[in-house]
Parts: structure tokens; sequence; C-alpha cells
């Protein structure tokens, strides 16, 4: 039974969630406290990022034991109760996967270390450096110089994907942190106790996985450089979808997945059309549907996430097009504006001021939930919470802060890498979860890790609760619409308006109903004529009080017709 297609999902940032302790840091009891709320939005599963025990570095991606939790995060039978407590509710958990990498202070990393001829030696990318025969003279006590790495892969977090190792004078390769070895997906060892593991969480009752970065793991046979950018180092994205990936994913489905009813989504940075297919499609084993980021990269100049440029709206709407149409029948797509890695998308592509902030948060909202797909909510975003404007001094993602210094130091203005971290840092979606009106947002009684968004005195959960005209409610309404017409899950996609630059206008046909969806993307006034001899049809939801002219959208009007 394919479940997950009618599901919506709920992600949940452990961390900035709920604090049931006190000690400013959200935990598995304040989950299950808040169980009911993700109920009461109609969310059928919860996502849950990585709440395994970890040094932090990366948040919880860098995994130092997959068997156990976050000392900070509760204990496991503090797990088992809300995995009770949430499948009691009608609620589906599922886990993240972080298997790109691990923690180096994993212990197959600590003994990988240790010599070359060590057991687990292997379960790690080693290699030597280019200029290896001649590094006698060289003070290997210190970090090497570029040139001499293996390649020229980049970090995902600035600098050299490549870390020197002065005890067994080799390179480990890190995709991300230097705090996050790649494990050795050649390495059969290495995947059965990946197998072995998950069988382990999916025995204990959970319900599938979101996988991280799974588009990484199979590597380009022999290392090659890729095209160097402006740093000298080569972007990431050339060891996504390696050429063994799918063999790998079909072995784990095989071995893992296919033995559960279970709901899996892997997150596939440089994705195409064309490898979704092999990813998430219906006859290939391996996964139920993918994350791919085109629209993401719409703001970024030369695909350079901190180089800002304005929305291509055109574009967005062409990509719309392009993943509803191509996926049609062949794979099942994911919907989504915001996750831990975003921006909030109501600052990013709405408009966060006081008049329009909710208004157009329902336009938003109106647009994804219209299409063929899973949505995927992110905390808060069912609230509108907004970015909230953070000084580096209150900065703590990795990613934003080494950013920060190496713009710096390359003579970049502070005001000007400000403005970056203030549209892109993944910070701006880990501010605390704005539960009430109360001091820290009723997040949590001590200090948060993380500072509450000031906003919060406006923008809560308490408040939203009580407004039938809330942004909360109206992501209930859109679910609730969703879970009522077939439409919705089965109607053929096509786009209209294609080349107009404020509106969203596409129908969704099915065999008994057609789905019209209009959206006005800015805060012009803009006129719409509907095709001769049709009719709008049956309104279903718009986000405003009525409708004052048919033919006429108002600044981030967003109207959804049964016809």
């Amino acid at each position: 039974m394919e479940w997950w297609k009618d599901a919506v999902v709920y992600q949940v940032y452990p961390k900035s969630f709920k604090d049931s302790s006190g000690d400013g840091i959200g935990d598995i009891n304040g989950i299950t406290e808040k169980l009911p709320y993700i109920r009461e939005l109609g969310a059928d599963v919860v996502w849950l990022s990585p709440i395994y025990d970890s040094p932090q570095d990366d948040n919880g991606y860098d995994i130092r034991d997959y068997y156990k939790l976050l000392k900070e995060a509760g204990t496991m039978e503090d797990f088992d109760r809300m995995l009770s407590r949430a499948h009691g509710l009608g609620l589906r958990i599922i886990m993240d996967l972080v298997v790109n990498h691990t923690s180096d202070e994993h212990v197959w990393f600590q003994e990988s270390k240790k010599s070359k001829d060590n057991p687990y030696r292997d379960y790690y990318i080693w290699k030597e450096g280019k200029r290896q025969n001649t590094r006698e003279g060289l003070d290997t006590s210190k970090e090497q110089a570029w040139g001499d790495e293996p390649n020229n892969w980049g970090s995902c977090y600035s600098g050299s994907a490549w870390e020197w190792d002065s005890t067994t004078k080799e390179y480990y390769l890190h995709l991300f942190s230097r705090k996050q070895p790649d494990l050795n997906w050649e390495n059969v060892l290495v995947r059965e106790e990946i197998y072995k593991m998950m069988r382990w969480w999916l025995d204990k009752g959970i319900d599938g996985f979101r996988m991280d970065v799974i588009s990484l793991i199979s590597k380009l046979p022999g290392y090659p450089d890729g095209e160097a950018g402006e740093s000298g180092y080569t972007s990431f994205e050339v060891t996504a979808n390696g050429p063994c990936v799918h063999e790998y994913l079909k072995e784990m489905n095989r071995k893992v997945l296919s033995l559960y009813d279970v709901m899996t989504v892997g997150e596939c940075s440089g994705v195409t059309l064309e490898e979704a297919w092999k990813y998430a499609g219906a006859e290939e084993g391996e996964l139920n549907m993918i994350f791919q980021f085109e629209l993401m990269e719409l703001d970024c100049e030369n695909g350079i996430k901190w180089d800002l440029k304005p929305l291509d709206f055109i574009r967005m709407k062409k990509i719309f097009e392009k993943w509803q149409t191509g996926m049609y029948g062949k794979a099942w797509n994911s919907l989504f504006w915001n996750n831990h890695d975003q921006p909030r998308v109501v600052s990013r592509w709405g408009n966060d001021s006081g008049e329009y902030r909710e208004l157009s948060a329902k336009m938003l909202a109106s647009i994804l939930y219209g299409m063929q797909g899973t949505p995927f909510i992110y905390q808060g975003e069912e609230l509108g919470m907004t970015n909230p404007g953070l000084s580096i001094e209150e900065c703590r993602d990795i990613e934003t802060l080494r950013m920060y210094q190496e713009r710096l130091e390359a003579g970049c203005s502070r005001a000007e890498i400000m403005r970056s971290v203030h549209a892109k840092c993944r910070d701006n979606a880990r501010t605390p979860m704005q539960w009430d009106d109360s001091p820290n947002a009723g997040f949590s009684t001590g200090d948060p890790w993380m500072p509450v968004n000031p906003d919060y005195k406006t923008i809560n959960a308490g408040a939203q609760l009580q407004d039938e005209d809330s942004v909360f409610h109206y992501y209930k309404k859109l679910i609730r619409l969703r879970k009522t017409y077939d439409v919705f899950r089965d109607g053929r996609f096509t786009m209209e308006y294609k080349e107009d630059p404020d509106i969203i206008w596409y129908t969704r046909t099915g065999e008994k109903e057609s789905l019209r969806v209009i959206c006005n993307f800015h805060e012009l006034t803009r006129a719409i004529k509907l095709p001769d001899n049709e009719e709008w049809g049956e309104l279903l939801i718009c986000n405003y009080p009525e409708i004052r002219k048919e033919t006429e959208l108002r600044p981030y009007e967003a109207r959804m017709y049964l016809v």
C-alpha cells in the first residue's frame, strides 16, 4: 500500500522544537508533548532530524553512535514512549539516515586512523597526496598547502574536501566538515553495518527514513579532478550520482526496505529528471521519492548559494512544470519550500512585512499544495515564521561561520557578507519554535541554545490556534482538501500563463474533476481572464475573506477551484 502518496510530512528539528527539561535544548519529551499539535494540523508523518549521539559539530549530522541518542535529547525509554504516543495518535515516525559520513569520533574512524593495516582502515576513504614521495622534508604536523591533496574536490563547508593525517601520512575525504569523514561504500562490510543498523531501528517500530545526501555515497572511480572554481576547489556536486549509487540503493531495498512497510525519501543534490526516475521510479526498487533542489538555486548567482540575485519567477514556473509533468506516471514528487537547511520561505520569496506576511504565506502554501507529490512542512512554516536577522555572533551554523571568515579574509565588506547571511544562513530556520507569547516563546524555561526570533509575540502557535483565519488554519484546510479530492493525488498537470511575470496558474485534470489553482506572486493587483466557454467552478479556498472580482487578483491572492 502506497500510503505515503496521501501523507503530509511534518519535519521536526528536535534541538529547536520544544525543551521539556529547561536546559535550553529541545528534546524527545518535548516532541512527545507537542505530537497532538502536529496531529491537529493534519499531518500524518513526523520526520525527526538527527537525535543520535553526536559531538554536534554539524548539529547532529555528525553521528558518533547510530545506536545511542544524544544525551541532551533524552533516553531510549523517552524515544520508545514518544514512538508509542505517535502511533497512538495515528502518526508515523521517520528518522534521518546519515550514512554518507560519520563523526570523526565514531569508533570506526577512531580505529581507521590508527594504522594503514587496521581492519577498519577501509571503512573510510584514504588517499596519498600528489607529492607523497617528496614529503620527507615537509613539516607534516601542520596543515598542508593546497595542491598536494589527492584531487581538487571541495568541501561543502569551504576549502578542501581532504584532511591530512600526520599519523598515517595520508588524507581522508570529507565532503562536509573535517569532523565528518566520508564512509567507503565500496566496502561491503560498511554496507552490511549500515543495513544492520537500519533493521535495528525499523524493528524498533519506526516507519521509514529520510536519507541525508544519499546521492553522494558513490564516488567517481580514480577520484579525478573536477573543474575548479574561483577558490581552486571544485564543487562537491562533482560527486553526486556516482556510478554505483543505484546499485547500492537497490541492494539496500532488497536487504532492508522491501522487508518493511516504510516510507523513504532521499536528499539528492544535483539530480536530473532522468536520474530521479531511477531513484524513485515505481519499478526501480530504490526509494519512494527524492528531494531535488533546482528551485533552491533560483536566487543564487552562478549556483553559488551566498551570491544573491533576484528570484527568476518565470524560471520557477518552468521548474515546477518540468518536475510535475516529467515525473507524472514515472516517479513520485516531494513538495517543499522549507527545511532545516533553507531560509524561511515567507522571508525569501514571500513578503514578511506586517501587511502581507500572512497573505503571502498562504499564497505560497497554495502553490505547492495543489501539486502532485507528498508535501513536507518544516516546523513553524505553518505559522508563517520569518527569518530572524541574526548577528554573526548569534549564528551557530558551521557553513555560515566558515563562509563569513573566508569572505572577510578575501576582502569582502562585512555589510555585504551579512546581507548573504540574513538571506541564506541555515540558522534562519533553526531558531526556536514559537509556541506562545510567554518568555522564550514557550520553547524553554532556560536560556535557548539559539536566540528566539523577536517577532514571537505576534507570530506564535497559541495565537494562531485560536484564529480561524490564521496561517495555521489555512494549512489545515489545504491538508483536508488534499485528503478529500482524488485530483490532488492523481490529476495531470498543465501550466497556464507561462510567461506572466506575476501569476502562477495551473490546472490538475483527473478522471472525475479538475482543479484550478491561481496565485498572484506579487503585490500588484492583476487582471485575469478565464478561457472562453469555461466556468470558474466551485471555490475550495481563498486567502482573502471574500472574492472582490473573479477577474482580478489582489496582492498575493490565492484561489483554488474545483471544476
